[in-house]
């Protein structure tokens, strides 16, 4: 008896031990997802780091986590995040659920916006923006609710003017069928009344009306009459629609 009690308390020990030490790389190579890319990993599943990480092509360095444990309680894995950008920071909460699900809470940063160029798909992009998200749910990566806002300064789009073009803020909340985000300009040379929505069935569409500023560049003034004649306000309609 006495051997099967050392035997079994051995054997919990181990368990226990391969758990809690269950090394980052290994666990990086069984589950992490295609969109995810770290390089440099150390320490554990509960507690490690990555020298590089690229996340949806958002590249960042110096990423650490550190596990929640009482995320357990739900049957989910919490981890508190921190990285850094080119310059700035990031840090919140990611809770990874079953089923693809993966939720941010508590999401703090400030990062240029070069380091989004891949993401967007904009060649170029310039500025820096601020993000509080202080809730993003996300299903195989597509959002579908969502809390908080963006700001960006000093916006500068190559395919739009060389120069800075100004100031723009997203404020995004959860509606009846799916993200929807309003959008203005702050201290941009366009002025912006728009609506983003991202539906549950990936679909988004954006609707906008702009009207150049007084300060606005020449540059932006011709590129506002692609987008066709006027209203009596001087607003020219931007729409976008297609499915990611």
């Amino acid at each position: 008896m006495k051997f099967r009690g050392m035997f079994l308390t051995g054997v919990i020990v181990l368990i226990v031990g391969l758990i809690t030490f269950f090394p980052a790389r290994v666990a990086y190579q069984w589950i992490a997802p295609p969109a995810m890319q770290l390089s440099g990993l150390h320490g554990s599943v509960w507690s490690g780091s990555a020298s590089e990480a690229s996340i949806s092509g958002v590249y960042v360095r110096d990423l650490r986590w550190r596990a929640r444990p009482l995320a357990l309680l739900t049957g989910k894995m919490g981890y508190a995040v921190e990285a850094s950008p080119m310059s700035g920071f990031i840090d919140g909460t990611v809770t990874l659920g079953l089923g693809g699900i993966v939720t941010l809470t508590g999401i703090r940063g400030s990062l240029p916006l070069q380091a989004l160029e891949r993401s967007l798909g904009i060649s170029g992009i310039r500025g820096n923006v601020n993000v509080q998200l202080d809730r993003l749910l996300l299903i195989d990566g597509f959002p579908v609710e969502a809390k908080g806002f963006f700001e960006i300064a000093d916006l500068q789009v190559p395919a739009i003017a060389r120069s800075s073009i100004g100031g723009y803020r997203a404020e995004f909340f959860t509606g009846e069928s799916g993200v929807a985000a309003s959008v203005e300009d702050t201290d941009g040379v366009i002025d912006v009344a728009g609506s983003l929505q991202l539906a549950n069935d990936r679909s988004y569409q954006f609707i906008a009306q702009l009207a150049a500023k007084a300060q606005a560049p020449a540059g932006v003034r011709r590129q506002m009459q692609y987008l066709g004649s006027a209203n009596d306000r001087g607003q020219h309609e931007l729409r976008l629609e297609g499915r990611l």
